[in-house]
């Protein structure tokens, strides 16, 4: 695994938090970022830093807030992060809940450190694969759209506005910086200049309009522009289609 596993770890035992600390004081893989005895300080410190660590382990016994009071407090915030949960105890509700609130895995005191490693892993990975697998269906669902707006699979502004289409869905911040940001991209991706990308770009929405089915594209671009006067600019196209495919997921996971 090239990434490295950033890990904030909540737990009042100074005994356990020294052990882990030092069985992963020198891996490649996994860094310990924090370490917290107080629920409250490491609530606080998940909030405020959200983008410092990739994996949560939370003991669900701790001083001043619980675990379960944490998880809580993380999802109704829709921070959604890797967890997995310590505890001395396994009695089924405290297992049922801290599944429910959004554990990854739950371990039972005392644990075997390599064990403990292995189920990090476990959960980075299958969270890796899931994104690969919904890449690649937002992928197959901006292939069925451009052909259902009639752009040849077999031209270069195909490739190009597919491409620009999944930047844009995966990306929030350069929705309005085509130009700038996304052209060059894909130039770079396809060994071309922004230029050529943003020319083949047009050419393929230019045949679409010819080609496509007007009542396909009503449906896929609804009142964002009018079809019957007007095509719309290649930063127009790439939007509306990312949005559509945006909100076609949403629906999904609704």
């Amino acid at each position: 695994m090239s990434k490295v596993i950033r890990v904030v770890m909540l737990d009042d035992n100074d005994a356990v938090t020294g052990s882990v600390k030092k069985y992963f004081g020198s891996s490649a893989d996994v860094k310990i970022v924090e370490c917290f005895r107080s629920g409250k300080e490491g609530l606080d410190y998940l909030v405020k830093y959200v983008n410092s660590y990739d994996l949560i382990i939370l003991d669900l016994l701790l001083p001043e807030m619980d675990g379960l009071t944490i998880m809580e407090v993380l999802k109704e915030r829709k921070i959604f992060k890797k967890i997995i949960v310590l505890s001395s105890y396994k009695d089924d509700y405290s297992i049922k809940k801290a599944m429910l609130l959004g554990a990854d895995f739950f371990m039972v005191k005392p644990f075997d450190l390599v064990s403990l490693k292995n189920r990090m892993m476990e959960v980075i990975e299958k969270e890796k694969l899931i994104k690969e697998s919904q890449k690649e269906d937002a992928e197959c669902e901006v292939s069925t759209m451009l052909h259902s707006l009639g752009i040849p699979s077999h031209i270069l502004g195909y490739q190009y506005i597919r491409e620009g289409i999944m930047l844009i869905y995966q990306s929030d911040k350069i929705i309005s910086l085509v130009t700038k940001d996304i052209y060059p991209e894909i130039a770079s991706k396809f060994n071309t200049t922004a230029t050529k990308v943003e020319r083949a770009i047009r050419h393929a929405i230019e045949i679409s309009w010819v080609r496509g089915d007007l009542k396909v594209m009503d449906k896929l671009f609804g009142n964002s522009i009018d079809v019957e006067k007007a095509k719309p600019t290649n930063s127009e196209f790439l939007i509306t289609l990312a949005d559509r495919l945006r909100l076609e997921k949403k629906s999904l996971i609704s």
